[in-house]
């Protein structure tokens, strides 16, 4: 019986760096909800020289918008977002110290780049899968950005939320060597 690859919050270098493209892990741990607006929001925040929502060392973002929750629930659905749509503003985020990201979907080469650069990680969640990703969460609370509604950040605390490394710290990505596997192939 295989036993299950189960990292938790804070992630350290060491984590990061022994995570290899294409594996499955579930992660247990506190992570943060952030998308398009908050993150537009965040980099004017440090436009401005004023502080972050959350100490990124160590720390996940997953993009995400939760649906609310259903009584006695913590949250509702919770599944991932296009992390394309964070592209923009990802590397500036990790110039300042994020160094993990979940979402679902390619990232550019700046990103990528950005990732081998800060030693950082990105983790696909799965896409359909909103009702299972929100089982994983035990605790929700809305910590900054209240008035950007789904998008306001969000400390969850998930336990064992399954995850595939798409791109590791060296800029392996998953999706691509997919792809290219898949056309060799064909050919």
């Amino acid at each position: 019986m295989e036993t299950k690859n189960i990292i938790t919050t804070p992630f350290t270098d060491e984590v990061i760096r022994n995570l290899k493209a294409g594996d499955l892990v579930y992660i247990s741990g506190v992570i943060y909800t952030a998308r398009d607006a908050a993150h537009k929001r965040m980099c004017e925040y440090l436009d401005e020289g004023r502080p972050m929502p959350f100490d990124f060392t160590g720390a996940a973002i997953y993009y995400a918008g939760p649906c609310p929750p259903k009584p006695g629930k913590p949250i509702g659905s919770v599944g991932p977002t296009t992390s394309g749509r964070m592209d923009l503003y990802a590397p500036r985020l990790m110039a300042e110290g994020l160094k993990v990201m979940i979402g679902k979907g390619f990232r550019s080469p700046e990103v990528v780049n950005s990732i081998i650069q800060h030693a950082g990680i990105y983790f696909a969640a799965i896409g359909g899968a909103a009702a299972l990703m929100g089982k994983c969460v035990e605790s929700a609370e809305v910590i900054a950005y209240d008035e950007l509604g789904t998008e306001a950040v969000r400390r969850l605390v998930v336990k064992e939320l399954p995850v595939i490394v798409a791109v590791d710290s060296q800029g392996r990505d998953a999706y691509k060597e997919g792809r290219d596997a898949y056309k060799e192939g064909r050919e």
